[in-house]
């Protein structure tokens, strides 16, 4: 439920960034269908103008700027744009990243350094350049494009796994501080599963074979439900999207160990097709954008393994029906067995 000093959806200012590809393409079509003003901020400049081009036919206004999010001069450079073209920022969407498929003794101290400027500073400066212009107006959000991988690291993915836990903690102490200040500025974080995105193509990648998502695999248009969700709802601390991460989430904390010795056995599987990798893959997207000269949109090569659904993420929406719904089945119980003794 949005506060007085919330404006309506079609009066919003919200900047995505990473919305080329992936979740961040599909977060920015959801607002161009609320008639949001939508700065897209991502390094691809395909993907860019294709974003810009389906938010305008969506109904949105867009403004794409070409950013590299591991720089913070260009950061707030950007942001100051888009106050400056669209107005008062409302929502700020951190969803940029890059990651580096490879055991840790493939990968390069560059290699994990740039991972980490990008996928978690790039947040970190994101976040800074959104509280600068929120914090003075009391209003806004900012909503971390998380996963289960922010507390459940996994084989293969030590950078990416490190900075996503990065992410969480830097998030739960900023949520401190404006609690602290009694600020209407809220933070919130949405942890992903699987999802069907162009990364696992985009991605600098050692595996012999092609990488994916550690099934179940969810559509992005799931996970761009949940962010749009937060952003209308940032009072909550976060949101867990899929059956899988909050299996995998409860896992962790009640049996980590066991959980180790689980991965260690299926994780190299687990992230790989039967294909070859594709040579181009050595590369990736570590240092030059991937949609430079092709636009890929949201969806990545799992179209036919992906769903569309997640019951949990309602439950995760509405804790409040489900609490209801358990204390009336508990009573509903507790009635029976007191009726079965009489």
């Amino acid at each position: 439920m949005r506060t007085h000093s919330q404006p309506a959806d079609g009066e919003r200012t919200v900047v995505v960034t990473g919305s080329s590809g992936g979740v961040g393409r599909a977060v920015a079509r959801g607002l161009a269908r609320q008639g949001a003003r939508v700065a897209l901020l991502a390094r691809g400049e395909a993907g860019l103008e294709a974003a810009a081009r389906e938010v305008s036919a969506l109904g949105g206004t867009p403004l794409p700027l070409p950013v590299d999010v591991a720089d913070p001069a260009t950061v707030e450079a950007a942001a100051d744009e888009v106050e400056r073209t669209l107005g008062p920022i409302d929502v700020w969407v951190n969803d940029a990243f890059t990651s580096v498929f490879a055991p840790l003794e493939r990968l390069s101290a560059g290699e994990f350094a740039r991972v980490t400027e990008v996928t978690y500073l790039g947040y970190v400066y994101g976040t800074m350049a959104a509280l600068r212009r929120m914090r003075p107006r009391n209003r806004g959000a900012v909503v971390q494009v998380g996963s289960a991988l922010a507390y459940r690291g996994i084989p293969l993915q030590s950078a990416y796994c490190g900075a996503k836990h990065a992410i969480q903690g830097f998030t739960e102490s900023v949520r401190c501080e404006l609690l602290h200040e009694g600020s209407q500025v809220h933070v919130t974080m949405v942890q992903l599963p699987a999802v069907n995105t162009p990364q696992f193509s985009w991605v600098r990648s050692r595996l012999p074979r092609h990488a994916q998502p550690v099934p179940p695999i969810y559509q992005p248009e799931v996970a761009a439900h949940a962010v749009l969700y937060a952003a209308d709802h940032p009072h909550r601390r976060e949101y867990w999207v899929g059956a899988s991460t909050a299996a995998t989430l409860i896992a962790n904390a009640v049996a980590p160990g066991l959980l180790d010795r689980y991965l260690a056995r299926t994780g190299y599987a687990s992230q790989q097709t039967d294909q070859p990798r594709d040579p181009d893959q050595a590369a990736g997207n570590l240092v030059h954008p991937s949609d430079e000269d092709e636009d890929f949109g949201a969806h990545g090569d799992f179209d036919d393994r992906a769903t569309s659904h997640s019951s949990q993420l309602w439950a995760s929406q509405h804790h409040g029906a489900v609490a209801a719904a358990l204390a009336a089945g508990a009573l509903a119980v507790g009635l029976r067995r007191r009726a079965s003794r009489r």
